[in-house]
């Protein structure tokens, strides 16, 4: 019966109930996030959440993640994301950031400094990193003011919980451009895309 009980509690917690159209449906979100930056976007997929991440941030995971994209996690998440993501995604999970294709930095996790993200090559700027960071708020903490492609005129954002200087570290990040990572801010079941064309103004 221990036995039993332990390979029970080691099982992973379910993927995607409809794989096909759940993993659609977030890619969708996803590029409709990055194509209207600041725009907050819901993510209504069901699935198991491992300890730790959000379900948004895990639904991104099982529609983005495959054994073709490495994937970086803090030192101390849960090992039960990691159990979760080598079943469901079969993803390689790497030491650095520099390494992954998506760099995750779940809620009470330190995030890298978005240098330290792999910024793509110059004849191949789609093989940058991905970051998705979880923030405390998509509706609260200091506004700022975004602008570029995907925005008519201006769009205010408010995020509470970013890394210390975070927006000082995207406009570094801007200034690659092609080159650059792109970022998801997420809470919850909610996420907005800040593609590396956007410009922040204080």
């Amino acid at each position: 019966m221990q036995i039993l009980s332990s390979a029970v509690e080691a099982a992973p917690l379910p993927g995607f109930q409809d794989a096909v159209a759940q993993s659609q449906a977030t890619f969708r979100a996803a590029l409709h996030a990055l194509a209207h930056p600041g725009d907050i976007q819901e993510i209504a997929a069901e699935c198991g959440v491992p300890p730790g991440l959000s379900p948004a941030m895990t639904a991104m995971l099982l529609a983005l993640a495959d054994v073709d994209t490495p994937v970086w996690l803090p030192a101390g998440v849960d090992e039960a994301v990691r159990r979760f993501l080598r079943f469901h995604c079969g993803c390689p999970l790497v030491d650095e950031p520099a390494q992954a294709r998506f760099v995750v930095a779940p809620a009470g996790a330190a995030a890298p400094d978005l240098a330290y993200c792999h910024p793509g090559e110059p004849a191949y700027p789609d093989l940058s990193a991905t970051v998705l960071l979880e923030v405390e708020s998509l509706a609260a903490g200091a506004a700022v003011t975004l602008a570029g492609p995907g925005i008519a005129t201006r769009r205010t954002l408010r995020a509470a919980g970013l890394p210390a200087g975070f927006w000082a570290q995207w406009r570094a990040n801007h200034q690659l451009f092609p080159l650059g990572v792109d970022v998801f801010l997420i809470q919850g079941n909610r996420l907005c895309g800040l593609p590396r064309t956007v410009i922040v103004e204080d």
